[in-house]
Parts: C-alpha cells; sequence; structure tokens
C-alpha cells in the first residue's frame, strides 16, 4: 500500500480510488448491465462505530474483581412485568430475534427453537405466522405483529409467549418485507395466504394506525385478545431513537426492542442496508436516555439488536444500559451459514463461505435460507439447536467473565462507568470517556 493506505495493483503503482473501488466500479457495471437494483440479505459491510470501539475497564486496585470459580454472577432477566400477567423469565439475557418462516426453512426454525429453548431463553417467529416446528420446541416464544398481518390469528397470538409489534428492522427502517417468488413455496402461500412463486414485498407501515395514538389503542386490542397475559414490546428500527422509545413508552409497550443498522436481513434493497439507520451504538444511550427521562428505565425493559456477534458485544450493551440483547446473523453462522464445508457451492453460485449473502435466492448449501426440500434436508433439526445452544452459552460465559472482572455479581450490575471508547466517534455516541481522559465529547462539563 501507499502512504494513503489505498491499494495498488502489486509491481506497477497502479492506485485504487478511495471513493471508486473495485466494489463501487462492480455495482455501477452490474446496475448498467441489468437496470435492476441489487438486492441482498445479511446486514452493512461498511465500516460502522461498534462495541469494539469500547473497552472494559477491569478490577485493579481501585476495583474488588469475582473470583470466577467461587463467586456467582447471575444472568436471569424478567421481560414485560410492567403490566403482562405472566412476564417472561429468561435465565440469560440474550434471545433470538424475529427470523421469518419463509426466509428460514422450517428445519432451521426448529433448531433456533431447540437451541433457544435448551440454554433457558426465547426465540422469534418473523414475518410470516407461526410454525408448528417453532412453536412445538420453543419454550418462550415471541410473535411478531407485522404490517404484512401475514398468517396473523387470534390463536396464535394466544399461543404465544409475547407480543412484538414491529415498526421497524435495523437493516431496512422505513421499509417494508420482501421474500422473492423462489422461496413462496405451496406451504409459504398458504401461511400468507399469497400466490405461489410470486414475489412479495410486505408494506411499510400499519394499515390500522397512523401514531402513538392508534398504536395505544391496537396495543389494548392485543392485551384484551389474549386476557392481559402476554408482554407486549414494540421493536423500531434505529433512526430517530430518542423519539421513537419515548413514543413506543406512551403507546403502552412492556419492552421496547431497538435495533441498530448492523442489523441483518434475509432480503433488501443493498441501498437501504448501507445508507438508511444509526448505527447500534449510537441508538443504545438515546434509548436509555429517554427510558430515563421517563422515569421507566429497567421497568421498560430494553432489547438492543443488530451486529451482536458475542459476549463482549453483549457485556458492553448491558453496561450502556440494555436489559438484554437479540441475535440474529450470529445464530445463523452459529446453524452453519457461510461454513467452510460448503464452499464449494458457494462458489459455484459465483460467491464463497465467509461471503454469501444471496439469502434471497433460496438456494443456500446450508439448507437455513432456503425453502429447497433437498437442501432444507441438510439441516438436522437437533444438531442445529445443540449448536444454539453452546454458542448461547459461550456469549453468556463470555459476559459473566468480563463482569466478574469488572467486580460485578449480576450482568446487570454493569454499568457506563465501567467503559472507555478508543475513538473520538464512539465515545461520542456511546456518551462514555475518552481511554486515558474525562472526556466525552459533545457532553458539557466534561474535562481532559
Amino acid at each position: 500500500m501507499n502512504d494513503d493506505h489505498q491499494p495498488t495493483h502489486p509491481g506497477n503503482g497502479l492506485r485504487e480510488s478511495a471513493t471508486f473501488d473495485r466494489a463501487t466500479i462492480h455495482a455501477i457495471q452490474r446496475a448498467a448491465a441489468t437496470g435492476v437494483y441489487d438486492i441482498r440479505g445479511w446486514g452493512a459491510k461498511r465500516r460502522l462505530p461498534h462495541f469494539d470501539d469500547l473497552l472494559l475497564l477491569g478490577a485493579s486496585m481501585s476495583r474488588y474483581p469475582l473470583e470466577g470459580y467461587r463467586e456467582r454472577c447471575d444472568t436471569d432477566v424478567v421481560l414485560g412485568a410492567r403490566n403482562a400477567k405472566h412476564p417472561l423469565h429468561l435465565d440469560i439475557p440474550v434471545t433470538i430475534a424475529g427470523m421469518s418462516f419463509g426466509a428460514l426453512s422450517a428445519q432451521a426454525k426448529e433448531a433456533l427453537g431447540r437451541g433457544a429453548s435448551e440454554a433457558g431463553t426465547s426465540t422469534t417467529t418473523g414475518d410470516g405466522g407461526m410454525t408448528r416446528e417453532e412453536r412445538g420446541h420453543s419454550k418462550h416464544l415471541v410473535y411478531q405483529y407485522l404490517p404484512s398481518r401475514y398468517g396473523m390469528n387470534p390463536d396464535d397470538l394466544r399461543a404465544a409467549d409475547a407480543i412484538e409489534v414491529v415498526l421497524g428492522q435495523g437493516a431496512k427502517p422505513g421499509g417494508g418485507g420482501m421474500l422473492l417468488g423462489q422461496k413462496i413455496t405451496e406451504r409459504v402461500a398458504g401461511m400468507r395466504t399469497l400466490p405461489v412463486g410470486i414475489d412479495q414485498r410486505s408494506a411499510c407501515r400499519h394499515p390500522d394506525w397512523t401514531g402513538p395514538d392508534d398504536l395505544a389503542i391496537k396495543i389494548r386490542e392485543l392485551r384484551e385478545i389474549t386476557d392481559w397475559e402476554k408482554p407486549v414490546y414494540v421493536k423500531v428500527g434505529a433512526t430517530r431513537t430518542y423519539y421513537d422509545v419515548k413514543l413506543a413508552v406512551h403507546s403502552g409497550a412492556d419492552v421496547v426492542v431497538v435495533d441498530g443498522m448492523q442489523g441483518g436481513t434475509a432480503a433488501t434493497q443493498d441501498v437501504f442496508i448501507e445508507h438508511v439507520g444509526i448505527p447500534t451504538l449510537a441508538a443504545l444511550p438515546q434509548a436509555v436516555q429517554a427510558l430515563q427521562e421517563l422515569g421507566v428505565h429497567r421497568e421498560v425493559q430494553l432489547i438492543v439488536s443488530g451486529g451482536i456477534r458475542g459476549g463482549a458485544d453483549m457485556a458492553k450493551a448491558l453496561a450502556l444500559g440494555a436489559d438484554a440483547v437479540a441475535i440474529g446473523t450470529a445464530a445463523l453462522i452459529a446453524l452453519g451459514d457461510n461454513h467452510p464445508r460448503y464452499d464449494a457451492e458457494y462458489r459455484e453460485l459465483g460467491s464463497a463461505a465467509g461471503f454469501y449473502d444471496d439469502y434471497q435466492d433460496g438456494r443456500d448449501p446450508a439448507g437455513i435460507s432456503t425453502q429447497d426440500e433437498e437442501l432444507a434436508a441438510r439441516l438436522d433439526p437437533v444438531e442445529g439447536g445443540r449448536r444454539i445452544a453452546n454458542f448461547l452459552r459461550v456469549m453468556t460465559m463470555e459476559a459473566q467473565t468480563l463482569a466478574r472482572a469488572c467486580g460485578k455479581a449480576h450482568l446487570h450490575h454493569l454499568e457506563p462507568e465501567d467503559l472507555v471508547a478508543l475513538t473520538i466517534e464512539s465515545a461520542a455516541m456511546a456518551r462514555v470517556p475518552l481511554a486515558g481522559t474525562s472526556w466525552i465529547p459533545g457532553m458539557t462539563g466534561s474535562g481532559l
């Protein structure tokens, strides 16, 4: 590389443009050749401020660490006790985010339910309704109530353990769902009341309310349908997070879910994934501030999702004020997505292991993001469930290790005081000091 850190061609000094790099050139050439915009899965691929830009301050002299072999660090969390007769009591503060049957195979949905149940946490239906495989193997199942209303019926609402009203998701806030025709099989079409083989484009907003007052009426209807037993979540894609969280609480939410722009998706426009929303790290402190100003922080629980990859991300999110985190893309990777064993088949599809994002095509060799019966049969739901449970346990143990190092006897005892930032941007977003200083950019009264 040259002094500007721009890639060069070996041996001849050719320099790549930072603005028109090879990926950008390819995107322009593809658009010019096809006349259609690019649709893909996964999530944002460009570098964004994230939890790697924060560090935890372990104990030395001024703090007293806990001994991992003898001293407890608890992990349980209760979600939805504000109004529900039967809130969710989870063993760990990490849940499985909503991913639909249709986007994922029935085997994948069953595996997620099995793994979450074994680890003592919840999983979520996603757009398109509840499958018998998922309900049958999920101890705690959250039913997503989306603008499409696909598969929605009162019996499934009553059969769920919580309801999540989805107003947006991090990969495409302001945009509706998308499921291309090659994944609309007879079963998917039957659940969604759609024609077989025709592209499905969900609405971007709910048809029976236009604001928080209307949403409050809808939430009361959902409570009546479920005899006030089930917690009601409200999920928003991270954009104007401070105001959205306040309005969600005003509407009666028991739990608020904030999904940052690093969140994944099964299919949407690439331009949406990369250019709409704000990073999870920027959204989380805004959500906490909104809850604190309303006097309901910890009374209304906050779940944060969007690029959560392991125990360190979870510990840092909890330290910033979240009650729990949710994983989506990480769960698919744990199931086997992008595994090297399928590299030859990924290459036949024009991709490679570690790069595969064509979830919309339904040709996933791992049997996860497909409705092809032969491909889906490759995924053993029992083995997949074991892998999910293993991953959730490791995430939790990693977070416990970090919390004990900070002297905390519960993951929820982690706090912003336990964090510092590595960059000015992350310090300003997370509202914690730049490492080695007491300076929080943008905050009055903070000094060097």
